[in-house]
């Protein structure tokens, strides 16, 4: 019976992959990297993420400016020696303000995106796990949160509460979660077929263990993937809750805010106000994206071998 239950177990697609590897004496995780490089977008795109994080983190240590204090005087300046690129309605220098509010988007983007796939994906699999009576209450939760008016929801969050960098990224998670949570769903509903599933559980496996040590992590790929597309969305629903009026007050900052601030002026000709947020939204969300593309391809065991 042993005997038996080992056998299956090493059909498992991870023990699968490790006697492809074995025979081809070429690993899995180097396949993953072959594949990955031949997309020169995704390649780029890390780069380009390399350069605006160190603009946003390491810029504001070379190029000195108040983002807490400032005079009306200054205000909507064109760009100039002392502002290479303007200065907003509020007086702040628009270079500076790019960096400031760039942390705060990058920082609640990659908050959002571990915090919802973290718990979405442990949510999909213990739905898809169970099943039954256990997956259909689970998913109806999911189902009556996903039809809620948003907007009418963060429009009251605006009107009750001082949006601040925690409270975003709990708001947001709420909202990302919903998504991974039904993609891993269908996943761990294929996977719990299995039969190296089933020679756990015969050898009395409990579910959580299941769950942690087989289902989890044999839909990894997924789950990675996914995350750099919550990166994205995250940064772009933040630019949507500025508009709503649920953004972080000044003195803090963030793209969407300056993005919201700047269309304020749009007709009064303050280009300098809208171009250079929008440009690093687009910039950031197109970069995740292409890498979330790649990953996608890489971590396909099927295009590994095109």
């Amino acid at each position: 019976m042993s005997a038996d239950v080992s056998a299956v177990l090493s059909e498992s697609p991870q023990h699968e992959r490790l006697s492809d590897d074995r025979a081809t004496k070429d690993p899995q995780w180097r396949r993953v990297l072959r594949t990955f490089e031949e997309n020169r977008l995704a390649f780029a795109s890390i780069g380009l993420l390399v350069l605006i994080a160190l603009f946003c983190f390491v810029g504001p240590l070379i190029y000195h400016t108040n983002q807490v204090e400032t005079s009306l005087l200054d205000a909507n300046s064109p760009p100039s020696s002392s502002h290479p690129l303007g200065s907003d309605n509020l007086g702040y220098d628009v270079l500076g303000r790019l960096m400031v509010g760039g942390q705060s988007s990058l920082e609640i983007g990659l908050a959002v995106a571990i915090i919802s796939t973290g718990f979405g994906a442990l949510y999909g699999a213990v739905a898809g796990w169970f099943g039954g009576a256990a997956d259909a209450v689970m998913m109806r939760v999911v189902d009556v949160v996903m039809s809620m008016p948003m907007v009418l929801v963060f429009v009251f969050l605006a009107t009750v509460y001082r949006p601040t960098l925690p409270l975003l990224i709990v708001v947001l998670s709420l909202l990302s979660w919903l998504g991974p949570a039904r993609l891993i769903r269908g996943e761990a509903l294929s996977l719990r077929t299995r039969e190296y599933v089933q020679a756990v559980r015969s050898m009395g496996g409990g579910s959580r263990r299941i769950v942690l040590r087989h289902i989890v992590p044999n839909a990894m790929g997924t789950i990675v993937v996914n995350a750099t597309f919550q990166v994205a969305d995250a940064i772009i629903a933040l630019a949507l809750l500025s508009y709503l009026g649920f953004a972080i007050p000044p003195p803090a900052a963030s793209w969407g805010g300056m993005l919201s601030n700047g269309t304020n002026f749009l007709l009064d000709g303050y280009w300098w106000e809208i171009y250079p947020a929008g440009i690093m939204i687009l910039l950031t969300v197109v970069a995740f994206n292409f890498i979330g593309d790649a990953l996608r391809d890489s971590l396909d065991v099927r295009l590994q071998h095109r």
